[in-house]
């Protein structure tokens, strides 16, 4: 795997082990992380919950056993923004990858988008509430930046699925059911401005 990144172009490392991985976090910062669920001691899961209740948001592909579904939906649920399921093809690993890249890169001049005391500031990826800093993962922050570039459209489960977690993904639509409510409750007052449209989906009600 490392040979095939380095071969595609990516400075990529590895480490067989969590305690390997929190030791060269500490001294780079990579733009995405591959995350294998199976491994020795911290499993992958529980490194994904640690480095999104740390604030980091770094994308995240899991690799996961054929077949485990509910491994794959925690790890999106937990904010991973795809995965692998095992085997996989070499091809098929630098496709996700760039893929995701091209997905989660920021945009290089600021923007700032309002709504009802929301406001976020694309460049820096920062949301505040009433000017106070609200920390969402990174699938909390594409579905509001959807919602807030697109203020009263109506956006089914589906849409939302295949916009933000990808095509790929061939999860449940409960999925944006659980980030939707996580991030209504880290908006706190302005939470209710997401609006559940029954039968349809949901959208960014009128200002308040």
């Amino acid at each position: 795997m490392i040979y095939t990144l380095n071969a595609a172009g990516f400075e990529a490392k590895g480490f067989s082990d969590g305690t390997s991985f929190w030791e060269a976090l500490r001294g780079e910062s990579p733009e995405l992380v591959l995350l294998d669920i199976m491994l020795p001691g911290e499993d992958g899961l529980r490194i994904l919950k640690r480095l999104r209740s740390d604030g980091n948001q770094v994308p995240v592909i899991m690799a996961t056993a054929k077949g485990a579904e509910y491994d794959k939906v925690i790890g999106l649920d937990l904010g991973a923004d795809d995965y692998l399921a095992k085997p996989f093809g070499m091809m098929e690993m630098v496709a996700r990858v760039k893929a995701v890249l091209r997905r989660t890169s920021l945009p290089s001049q600021s923007e700032v988008l309002s709504h009802s005391g929301i406001q976020m500031d694309t460049a820096q990826h920062m949301v505040t509430v009433d000017g106070a800093r609200v920390e969402i993962t990174f699938k909390e922050y594409e579905l509001l930046r959807k919602f807030m570039e697109n203020p009263g459209r109506v956006f089914t489960r589906e849409q939302l699925l295949a916009g933000i977690w990808g095509d790929s993904y061939t999860g449940e639509t409960r999925t944006v059911d659980v980030h939707i409510g996580t991030l209504r409750t880290k908006l706190g007052r302005c939470g209710d401005c997401i609006e559940t449209v029954r039968g349809v989906g949901y959208r960014l009600g009128a200002e308040k």
